[in-house]
């Protein structure tokens, strides 16, 4: 799967990434790259292989990796004390889904 510097910018821009010619250039072999590898691993036969319900250590499935026990946590106003805007009660951050 040979893609293109079109394809390149346009994963770029559902990302909302603005990069320049040379950037597109740079990164459309290492993208192109790591498709070709997925596509491979996609040609595996795993039929009878057995899903895996912890990958991080061997156990059994209810194996937890801490107990499950209450903490103190911060009040509301704790929380809040060192935002730089705030409202409602509320972390206030700038928009990132709208494009301009």
């Amino acid at each position: 799967m040979a893609l293109s510097e079109k394809e390149v910018r346009y994963v770029a821009e559902l990302a909302h990434l603005k990069l320049s010619d040379e950037e597109v250039r740079r990164f459309l072999p290492q993208l192109d790259s790591v498709l070709q590898y997925v596509t491979k691993l996609n040609e595996l036969d795993i039929k009878d292989v057995e899903p895996m319900a912890q990958v991080l250590v061997e156990g059994s499935a209810d194996f937890a990796l801490r107990s499950d026990a209450t903490q103190k946590t911060f009040t509301p106003e704790e929380a809040l004390s060192n935002a730089p805007e705030r409202g409602d009660g509320l972390f206030r951050v700038p928009r990132v889904i709208e494009k301009e």
